[in-house]
């Protein structure tokens, strides 16, 4: 199936404190691989990042079979992949002062500031709120530019703040629900705070923090490709020209090694009340869940005595009180999923999912997939 690339800039008004009423745009890229002719059965799908890792190293990998969104387009979907602010190619307000860094982590610049200084900019930059309004505009956006009734969503991570109490707002807007690795508080907070909380807006990933973290979550010896982690850098580097300046000096090249920067934000909203608030989610809007087995990011080990940071993946299923919700727990995958040799199989599983609405046959249930792709039913 041909693909045409496009990449758009969305106008929207921000609400993002720092930028509040600004005229901004939003980078959205569009793989359309729908075929010629009359679009009466066109199906739009709309895929949004977490809270570390842009649209474009999450979604549209350049490296061999990795490029989710384009799979999909080569199925025949309309896939548009969109960052929110603070994140890839969207604007990063306040997040090129190194000043603005957490404290903990102003020693990933370049140079490396001496001693923690205090932010130009004292504030969290994005919250649950902004995260919306953005998901919103680009919805709008594709309804009103592509003759298209519902958008299908796929979010990964953190991306569940936004697409969950979307969906449970907008059910007519959103065709279905496909979530990875959903970062899920069960009984996190339900009111916004006041805003702008004091903090910091910017946070960094160093290359050597990156691959700690997720090597932490590789317990199989084919999990991943040997290459993948500088592979995935070198993408996050790619796209954010100010951080790859940052970091450490490598003797080797005499360059530094980057920071990868992302947004501070704030969370709320997001629950076993808003899971199941009105039977929206599993009713008028099915919803898949997916997740690795080893997965320790979105299912916090040991629990968190903090309930805004304590997240359950199966928890979300068990919250949503609609019947028409499934989830799925890959074998020998990790939070980084889209990135290790099961990529494939989760290609496979969002584009049966978008076609026929279901796994296996079935639209209710929890199941494993191992490493062929076989589905079961989970013990």
């Amino acid at each position: 199936m041909a693909v045409t690339t496009t990449d758009h800039t969305v106008p929207h008004v921000s609400t993002v404190p720092a930028t509040a009423g600004q005229n901004v745009e939003l980078f959205v890229r569009e793989h359309d691989g729908t075929p010629p002719g009359p679009h009466a059965d066109r199906k739009a799908v709309l895929m949004l990042h977490g809270r570390s890792i842009p649209t474009l190293a999450a979604y549209d990998l350049q490296h061999t079979s990795y490029a989710w969104g384009e799979a999909l387009a080569r199925a025949g979907y309309d896939v548009f992949m969109m960052d929110l602010q603070g994140s890839g190619l969207s604007p990063r307000p306040r997040m090129e002062d190194p000043c603005n860094v957490g404290p903990n982590e102003q020693s990933a610049v370049n140079p490396p500031l001496s001693g923690p200084r205090t932010a130009s900019y004292p504030f969290v930059l994005t919250d649950s709120q902004s995260d919306q309004d953005e998901l919103a505009t680009v919805v709008d956006f594709i309804l009103s530019t592509r003759d298209v009734a519902k958008v299908a969503l796929i979010g990964w991570s953190a991306a569940a703040f936004a697409m969950g109490p979307y969906a449970v707002g907008n059910p007519g807007k959103v065709e279905s629900l496909f979530l990875l690795a959903p970062i899920f508080p069960p009984l996190g907070p339900s009111n916004p705070p006041t805003l702008p909380v004091p903090g910091f807006p910017t946070h960094v990933l160093t290359p050597t923090g990156f691959e700690r973290a997720w090597t932490n979550e590789v317990h199989c010896v084919d999990q991943r490709e040997p290459d993948m982690v500088g592979v995935v850098w070198g993408a996050l580097m790619d796209i954010d020209p100010i951080g790859r300046t940052w970091g450490r000096v490598d003797p080797s090249t005499g360059k530094p090694v980057g920071a990868s920067r992302f947004r501070n934000f704030v969370t709320w909203g997001w629950n076993n009340t808003t899971a199941g608030q009105g039977g929206v989610l599993g009713g008028g809007v099915p919803v898949l869940i997916v997740h690795g087995e080893f997965d320790r990011t979105a299912n916090t080990t040991p629990p968190s005595s903090n309930p805004a940071l304590d997240f359950h993946v199966p928890a979300l299923y068990d919250a949503i009180t609609g019947t028409h919700k499934i989830l799925v727990t890959v074998k020998c995958a990790s939070h980084q999923m889209p990135w290790e040799v099961q990529h494939k199989n989760l290609q496979n599983l969002s584009k049966h999912w978008l076609d026929q609405g279901d796994v296996d046959g079935q639209t209710s249930g929890r199941f494993e997939m191992d490493e062929n792709g076989d589905i079961t039913p989970a013990p």
